[in-house]
C-alpha cells in the first residue's frame, strides 16, 4: 500500500489563500502524472486540478483562475496554491495520480472557508 501525505489545509476567510502539500515515498512525481482531488460535505469525491508528466496542468472549471497546481520533481513534492477560497471550496483535499490508485489515497487535510 503507497500512501501520499498531504499538509497544507486550514481554516480561512473567503477570499484567503492556502498552499497544500502532497509528498510520497513510492511514487515519483515525473513519472506519474497526477493530480488533487476534494469531497465536500455530502459529496462525491472530484478531481480539481491534475499535471502530467510534462507539466500540463488541467483544471476544473469552478477553479480555474484561482487554483494553481505545480510540483518540484526534485523534491518529490507537489502543491496546490489556492487564492480567492469560496465557502464553496470547504472539503478535505487529497492527492493521488490520475487516474487515481485505490491504495494510494492519504489521510486528507481539511480546508475550511468561512464566509
Amino acid at each position: 500500500q503507497v500512501q501520499l501525505v498531504e499538509s497544507g489545509g486550514g481554516l480561512v476567510q473567503a477570499g484567503g489563500s492556502l498552499r497544500l502539500s502532497c509528498t510520497a515515498p513510492r511514487i515519483r512525481f515525473n513519472f506519474n502524472d497526477m493530480g488533487w482531488y476534494r469531497q465536500g460535505p455530502g459529496k462525491q469525491r472530484e478531481l480539481v486540478a491534475s499535471i502530467t508528466v510534462g507539466e500540463t496542468t488541467i483544471y476544473e472549471d469552478s477553479v480555474k483562475g484561482r487554483f494553481t497546481i505545480s510540483k518540484d520533481s526534485a523534491k518529490n513534492t507537489m502543491y496546490l496554491q489556492m487564492n480567492g477560497l469560496r465557502p464553496e471550496d470547504t472539503a478535505v483535499y487529497y492527492c493521488n495520480t490520475v487516474p487515481s490508485d485505490s491504495r494510494s489515497w492519504g489521510q486528507g487535510t481539511q480546508v475550511t472557508v468561512s464566509s
